[in-house]
């Protein structure tokens, strides 16, 4: 089935409704069980030229193209983030929680480095608004079901996003060797799974989730 390239129609209708800069936000490493989740932030306005020729969804590209488009995109933004929430944050915190910690910290780096968050509207990928609830000062929030593979600015954070991540994993598998970080990225492959059983898990291993995962095998076991 062929997908559409995404367009800056939500955008442009933010832009109508008052928003004078529209930030798109989307999360990557959600489902991994090792390393960080982080949340990439692309800011734009109504002056922004045409988005990157073959910018996607990063779901959607090849690691070699996302490593290309990175750069594309984050220059063609007006600002460009990445925050994190570490595993032990994971593990605490939960999931959703971790996620608006990140886009917490993202939105502090648009700022510092010059971004007008008040007078700008986060179209966050999803349905559900996982952002404000961490937010001392509310800000305006859209959800939008496939923003990511829809609206550009979006899909721009989710490469900028997602290689950013990709690359702290790649430099951890130097230092926690034999997980396959390098081909996986702290996604629960067979072979990552089986690295577990011979090794155990390392200091960036979401415990939580690894607790839940062995708790289903043994209730497979015992059914």
């Amino acid at each position: 089935m062929t997908v559409a390239d995404p367009t800056l129609e939500f955008e442009k209708a933010l832009h109508a409704g008052g928003a004078r800069y529209v930030i798109g936000c989307d999360e990557v490493g959600r489902g991994a069980i090792a390393g960080p989740v982080g949340v990439g932030l692309c800011v734009i306005d109504q002056s922004v030229g045409a988005h990157p020729t073959g910018l996607r969804d990063s779901k959607m590209l090849s690691e070699k193209k996302r490593e290309l488009l990175a750069p594309l995109a984050a220059g063609w933004a007006i600002f460009s983030a990445v925050g994190l929430a570490t595993a032990d944050e994971v593990d605490r915190l939960g999931i959703m929680a971790s996620l608006g910690l990140a886009g917490k910290r993202a939105l502090v780096q648009l700022h510092e480095a010059g971004a007008s968050i008040a007078e700008s509207v986060v179209l966050l990928d999803g349905s559900f608004d996982w952002l404000t609830p961490v937010l001392a000062t509310p800000l305006r929030v859209r959800t939008r079901i496939k923003a990511d593979r829809d609206c550009a600015s979006v899909a721009a954070a989710s490469v900028v996003a997602k290689v950013h991540r990709d690359r702290l994993m790649i430099e951890a598998d130097a230092r926690y060797p034999g997980y396959g970080w390098v081909g996986n990225k702290g996604y629960g492959s067979a072979d990552h799974y089986a690295a577990l059983d011979r090794l155990g898990p390392s200091e960036l291993h979401r415990r939580t989730w690894l607790h839940e995962r062995s708790a289903q095998l043994v209730e497979i076991d015992g059914f």
